[in-house]
């Protein structure tokens, strides 16, 4: 392993265990880098708000980022940058959605707006990012103008994959669209993805690619994963996932996150 000086890591499926607890272990890795002047972000699906109660534990002083980059900021939660999807492709996405019986959120600003507050995985949604949603009898055309995402929860995870591909063959050059779960497919801003952050964050602390190490479990990842100059999947990621990837390590209900660290960044040498 080349010097690492930038680690970037997606949230849920790698640095959380599925039931979105940071561990002791994974903790512990993120401070060693801290110690030894390794800089440390994450980047995931979820809206900048639900990822507030990271800051504090990681002890983040880097950009972050939410929406898989479609909005980067500060660990106050000031902005960096914030796009949004076009009108028109809300529109048509949420419609999609609609013909194939998926109860979808939109997520406005602060707020994350559902219609249905009985669908899919909502609670779930509810204990992960720690915020209730905003119930609505229907999402209008006030709503359609400044969406940074919308999610399609399904526990028919073909269905997700299926729709996730018509989307984006439908929307393609007005949004993008992928899986960040098997159940869960993101609806984000054109030419949005996680490489984003890897790109703002080289830049502010001067890491070249060669010295930036990313991990990840989704297809949603692979973008981060392009940008950087080593990668690791995590050992429940997809086949698509670890094949991308120059290393797997163990699942994030086995500390996987910490172990590549240790492995990766700090050639296995006890802390």
């Amino acid at each position: 392993m080349s010097k690492i000086s930038l680690v970037i890591s997606d949230v849920d499926g790698t640095l959380v265990t599925r039931d979105k607890r940071l561990t002791p272990r994974a903790i512990a890795a993120v401070e060693r880098l801290h110690a030894n002047g390794i800089a440390f972000s994450i980047c995931s699906s979820r809206p900048p708000f639900g990822m507030r109660m990271l800051v504090e534990p990681l002890r983040l002083s880097l950009p972050f980022g939410g929406y898989n980059a479609g909005a980067i900021v500060e660990p106050d939660l000031t902005v960096v940058e914030h796009k949004l999807i076009p009108p028109d492709a809300v529109r048509e996405a949420v419609a999609i959605f609609r013909a194939h019986r998926i109860d979808c959120w939109v997520f406005v600003g602060n707020q994350w707006l559902i219609a249905n507050p009985d669908g899919s995985h909502v609670e779930h949604e509810i204990h992960t990012i720690q915020t209730p949603p905003t119930v609505v009898p229907a999402f209008s055309e006030a709503h359609f103008a400044a969406v940074g995402k919308i999610v399609g929860p399904s526990d028919d995870h073909d269905l997700v994959a299926r729709v996730t591909e018509l989307i984006q063959q439908a929307l393609t050059g007005r949004a993008s669209a992928a899986r960040s779960q098997p159940y869960y497919c993101d609806v984000i801003p054109p030419g949005i993805d996680k490489g984003r952050l890897v790109e703002v964050l080289a830049e502010r602390v001067g890491a070249p690619r060669s010295e930036i190490l990313v991990l990840g479990d989704m297809e949603n990842d692979l973008e981060m994963f392009r940008k950087a100059g080593f990668a690791v999947a995590m050992g429940n990621a997809t086949d698509a996932v670890k094949s991308a990837a120059q290393a797997t390590t163990l699942s994030n209900e086995e500390d996987g996150f910490a172990a590549a660290i240790d492995r990766y960044v700090f050639g296995g040498q006890a802390p």
